[in-house]
């Protein structure tokens, strides 16, 4: 993306629409225009407002943010977990841990109730959110990646281009949602979340994030997250791919984070002008 000015975004993007915005440098701006895919889609660079630890151990696969609480799903088996963690410090406030048959995904919040997926068990948890005691547990069909709740239902990805939206008491597929992009399939959707009336979706193995109209399954705007987990940041971890996206609904705040990253961030987003056609 190359621009020569852009506008700094304090609360996420509906849309596509800049809802605070300030100068830029054209320079911040070339730097990350070649990373996101071509089409019609708005596309935004970011900036880290804040630096927060994160335990580098915990391959993260779902991320949110609910009623001032940070909550988190880890996979890989033998080590998955759904866990409560303190956003000043990394640290984890409680943890359960599932089955070692299973690999923990995508974790969303209705409520009192947290949901977990897990990867290709094609079964799903339902835990108290304020004690993590199981409430229930549910099946689906081929995997499971990521979940999101829309405030009336869920949103499930499975690493395909497809979401599929989900009745939040019985878990059955109420209908299917097929992700573009210029007309194009965009694959890969990994974790998810719910963000001022759309749904912001990790492309597995790739430093960016798609914001997707939950109607159409439009990618109305592509937001480039490269060169957020810094050379210094890494230094002496074994870090894997970019993954867990948290909103805060009431103070506007966004965070990322990727698998076994030793730092979660707060960002802003700019929007950046118009590829050249």
């Amino acid at each position: 993306m190359t621009r020569a000015a852009g506008k700094a975004v304090r609360r996420p993007l509906r849309g596509g629409a800049v809802l605070a915005a300030v100068c830029v440098a054209a320079l911040l701006c070339a730097c990350s225009c070649d990373t996101l895919p071509s089409g019609p889609a708005a596309r935004y660079t970011h900036t880290v407002v804040q630096k927060h630890p994160h335990d580098p151990e915990a391959y993260t696969q779902g991320l949110l943010w609910h009623d001032g609480l940070l909550y988190e799903s880890t996979g890989i088996k033998g080590e998955s977990t759904v866990r409560e963690v303190s956003l000043e410090d990394g640290k984890v406030l409680r943890s359960r841990g599932l089955g070692d048959q299973f690999f923990g995904e995508g974790l969303a919040c209705d409520g009192d109730r947290l949901v977990q997926l897990t990867w290709q068990n094609g079964k799903g948890f339902v835990y108290d959110r304020k004690t993590f005691e199981p409430l229930a547990e549910f099946h689906y069909i081929g995997e499971g990646w990521g979940l999101t709740f829309d405030g009336k239902q869920f949103i499930l990805s499975d690493g395909t281009a497809n979401l599929r939206f989900l009745d939040p008491d019985t878990f059955a597929v109420t209908r299917t949602v097929r992700v573009t992009s210029g007309g194009q399939p965009v694959g890969r959707l990994n974790e998810l979340e719910w963000v001022e009336g759309r749904v912001y979706a990790n492309i597995w193995k790739k430093d960016v994030v798609a914001v997707i109209a939950p109607d159409t399954g439009t990618v109305e705007a592509w937001i480039d997250l490269s060169g957020l987990l810094t050379p210094e940041d890494r230094a002496g971890h074994r870090v894997d791919v970019l993954n867990g996206i948290a909103y805060d609904p009431a103070t506007k705040r966004l965070w990322v984070t990727g698998k076994k990253w030793p730092m979660l961030y707060e960002i802003t987003l700019t929007e950046l002008p118009a590829a050249a056609e």
